[in-house]
């Protein structure tokens, strides 16, 4: 019994222990990535992802694979203490051999921009940078508050984000980009779906009748010209996305929050 309770009061005491600072560490997003520059930390990167859209920092780190589809062996031989991940990089089935591993897994799934700002602390907490972390999160959400009150609208603006063209896919509720679409004074058309990326039809969207419709390329929205009886057509509000760093949660975001702000500040 003795030994039972000792054993116990050990576990207790290591949980209630703070983790050691990561020193090794892999993202998988080119977001997490950006967030490590962010805070100071690129020193600490050791490996990416294949692919990886990222700054000339990082252009001489080695890569673990691809979107999807990690390398084990390139993996284990960077020796991570943590990685980074976020939705969709790895599938559950890998991310559980990591663990067995015994490797640290940080998920980040920010799915509204306070929580972005939270993910900045959490990471700075694991690899040391706790400080930058902290200001890093309340510079994010002092601009956002800025933001917000100037492109402030009293009627929002409807807007139909185009994910993909062929065939039609948009963003649903509690997503990170709505919540953009929000600090411009605008709200996401089709909110009120659960699905993070549900397919829509033609007829749903001229049901609806945005004031605004928002897409990837001109070439992938010149097909909306055959229906000049949208608000968006008749009132030539049919744009491509201004930056597409959009949809790449991090720092970063900010300015290309702006600037879709900036794009939408006249629409009618």
């Amino acid at each position: 019994m003795r030994t039972l309770l000792l054993t116990l009061c050990l576990l207790a005491l290591a949980l209630a222990l703070p983790l050691a600072a990561a020193e090794r560490v892999i993202s998988l997003a080119p977001s997490l990535s950006e967030i490590m520059l962010d805070l100071d930390a690129a020193d600490l990167l050791v490996g990416v992802l294949e692919g990886d859209e990222r700054p000339a920092a990082l252009a001489h780190l080695p890569t673990v694979g691809r979107y999807g589809q990690l390398e084990f062996e390139h993996l284990l031989q960077l020796a991570p203490d943590l990685i980074l991940i976020a939705p969709g990089s790895v599938p559950p089935a890998q991310q559980a051999q990591l663990q067995r591993f015994g490797i640290d897994l940080l998920i980040v799934e920010p799915q509204r921009l306070e929580q972005l700002g939270e993910a900045f602390v959490r990471i700075g907490e694991r690899v040391g940078r706790a400080e930058q972390g902290q200001r890093l999160a309340a510079e994010f959400r002092a601009e956002l508050d800025t933001l917000r009150q100037r492109y402030r609208r009293e009627q929002p603006l409807t807007v139909f984000y185009q994910v993909w063209h062929q065939p039609l896919y948009t963003i649903g509720g509690e997503q990170l980009i709505g919540d953009a679409l929000q600090v411009c004074g605008a709200r996401n058309l089709f909110d009120d779906l659960a699905q993070p990326a549900p397919q829509v039809s033609v007829e749903a969207v001229l049901a609806r009748d945005p004031d605004v419709i928002l897409g990837g390329s001109n070439a992938e929205l010149t097909a909306w010209q055959a229906w000049p009886q949208l608000h968006a057509v008749r009132q030539e509000q049919v744009w491509a996305v201004p930056d597409k760093g959009l949809e790449r949660p991090s720092r970063q975001m900010l300015g290309a929050i702006e600037q879709l702000c900036e794009r939408m500040a006249g629409a009618r």
